[in-house]
């Protein structure tokens, strides 16, 4: 069987120079500790909320309508908000190749209520099996054999005014935006 090519998911993303931002902090970050994993880079930082599936070719048109489709009352219903993170630290799942992430407290909540809006609307639209029960919102900077344990940084914020619906390229580092779903319209 043919592998998968294309991923569909929804996430929350940094305007430019946030996302540049975020870039000369992953770069400190990575020299400070001696990381040889290289920055996912201002065009892949993002927060994922939901993670549809992935496909073998591009996301079938039927599947983006209908994901869409559940998407636009939640995005409707939401508030714009703004999204903050205060701290860096690995994901400790595995031994190797462990995503280094920004967290927060504070600025975050916004971010977890619209994923559970969205798991929800998913569910009953029937994309998706049931809403995650533990969600912590992150923004992946890069993935390194080497942990680190939960530090401050400077905090790190912007406004989200939408949701977007993505493509991510499988293997080949490269995410292109499908859709865009604005808050509150």
């Amino acid at each position: 069987m043919p592998a998968a090519t294309d991923r569909l998911f929804f996430a929350l993303r940094p305007d430019a120079r946030t996302a540049q931002r975020i870039e000369a902090l992953a770069q400190d970050v990575r020299q400070a500790h001696g990381l040889r994993g290289k920055t996912l880079g201002p065009s892949r930082f993002h927060v994922t909320l939901h993670l549809v599936g992935d496909f073998i070719g591009p996301v079938p048109q039927e599947v983006l309508d209908q994901t869409l489709a559940a998407a636009r009352p939640v995005a409707a219903r939401a508030s714009p908000f703004v999204i903050g993170f205060d701290s860096v630290a690995s994901f400790i799942r595995k031994r190797r190749n462990m995503p280094l992430v920004l967290l927060g407290q504070e600025g975050l909540q916004d971010a977890a209520r619209l994923q559970q809006d969205l798991m929800a609307a998913f569910v009953d639209a029937g994309l998706a099996r049931e809403p995650l029960q533990r969600f912590t919102p992150h923004l992946t900077l890069l993935y390194d054999d080497i942990p680190l344990a939960p530090s401050p940084i400077e905090p790190v914020a912007w406004p989200v005014d939408a949701l977007f619906a993505m493509r991510s390229l499988l293997g080949r580092s490269r995410h292109e935006v499908l859709a865009r779903v604005p808050l509150g319209a």
